[in-house]
C-alpha cells in the first residue's frame, strides 16, 4: 500500500513536531522533510527522531513549495503554527492546491473558511484535534439545539488552562460558550478564565509539573440561580499525544476524500465528520 505523504507545517513548535514523530512511527505515512516555519526562528533545519527537516520561512516559502510539489507530488499539508498565520497559510495552502488539516487555532475563522470554498481543494478544519473532546462537544452541540434554554437563568464559569507559549484562548472554550447560548445561558468568550501561569497552574490547578510545557485542562460549570444544583463538566489533557493521534485520523480521513471524492471539491470538512468517517 502506498503511504500517505504529509507535509507538517510549524516545526520547530512542539504541537508540529509531536504530530510529526507519530506520522514518522505510523507505517501509513511518509513524512515530507520541510517544513513551513515563522520569520522569528532563526535556524534553518530540525530534526525529528534523526530525520533533517528543512526549515522555511514565510519570504522562501513560494520558491520552495514548487520544488516540492514537482518532487514530491501529491501530499497532505498540516498546520499547527502561530493564530497569527492562519489565514496567510490557508490562502498559500489553496494557491498551490495544498489539501491541509488546519489544527492552529485563532485567525478569522469566518475568512478561513471562505478561503477553502472559494478554492479548488479540500481541508480539514478544527479547533480540537482530541477525538473525544470533540464527541464530547457534538453532545453538548445536540443538547443544545434539541433542549433550548434547558440551562436558562444558570451561572456559568469556564475555565481553561494551557502551556504559556499559547497565546489564544482555547478554542475549543469558544465554542462551548456558543452551546451554553443555545441552552440559555448568558456567557461571552472575554469571560473565559484564561490560564497561562506555570505556578498558578502547578499550585492552584494541580498540573502535574512534567506537564505544564503541554496540556489542556478544561471546566464548565453551571449552577442553578438559588445555588442548589451545580453541574460540572471537565476534561484534562495532559502532553500532546490525543491531538496527535486525532490529527492522523483527520490526515487518513482527507486523503481518502482526495483519492475518491474528487467531485466533492472545494469542501471544508470538521472533526464530527473525520469522527463519522
Amino acid at each position: 500500500m502506498e503511504k500517505i505523504k504529509v507535509m507538517v507545517n510549524g516545526i520547530p513548535g512542539n504541537m508540529a513536531s509531536n504530530v510529526a514523530q507519530h506520522v514518522l512511527r505510523d507505517d501509513r505515512f511518509s513524512l515530507i522533510p520541510f517544513s513551513l516555519t515563522g520569520p522569528e526562528i532563526l535556524v534553518d533545519e530540525s530534526a525529528i527522531y534523526g530525520q533533517k527537516i528543512e526549515l522555511i520561512r514565510p519570504d522562501q516559502r513560494d520558491q520552495a513549495i514548487v520544488k516540492i510539489k514537482e518532487t514530491e507530488g501529491s501530499f497532505i499539508s498540516v498546520d499547527f503554527t502561530h493564530p497569527s498565520a492562519v489565514n496567510s497559510n490557508a490562502e498559500f495552502y489553496c494557491q498551490y492546491d495544498l489539501p491541509f488539516v488546519m489544527g492552529t487555532t485563532g485567525g478569522d475563522r469566518k475568512r478561513l473558511e471562505e478561503t477553502v470554498i472559494a478554492s479548488s481543494i479540500i481541508a480539514v478544519i478544527a479547533t480540537n484535534m482530541a477525538k473525544q473532546i470533540v464527541g464530547f462537544q457534538a453532545m453538548t452541540e445536540y443538547a443544545a439545539n434539541n433542549f433550548p434554554n434547558l440551562f436558562a437563568g444558570y451561572s456559568p464559569d469556564i475555565r481553561e488552562s494551557h502551556q504559556k507559549e499559547k497565546v489564544d484562548t482555547s478554542g475549543t472554550a469558544k465554542d462551548m460558550v456558543k452551546y451554553f447560548a443555545k441552552l440559555g445561558v448568558s456567557f461571552s468568550v472575554e469571560d473565559i478564565d484564561k490560564e497561562r501561569r506555570p505556578k498558578i497552574q502547578k499550585t492552584r490547578w494541580g498540573i502535574p509539573e512534567q506537564f505544564l510545557s503541554g496540556h489542556g485542562w478544561h471546566t464548565y460549570t453551571l449552577v442553578s440561580p438559588d445555588g442548589t444544583v451545580k453541574f460540572e463538566f471537565t476534561h484534562n489533557v495532559n502532553g500532546r499525544d490525543v491531538y496527535a493521534l486525532g490529527t492522523l485520523d483527520a490526515i487518513t480521513f482527507l486523503h481518502n476524500k482526495v483519492c475518491w471524492h474528487a467531485g466533492a471539491w472545494p469542501m471544508v470538512y470538521t472533526m464530527i465528520q473525520v469522527l463519522k468517517g
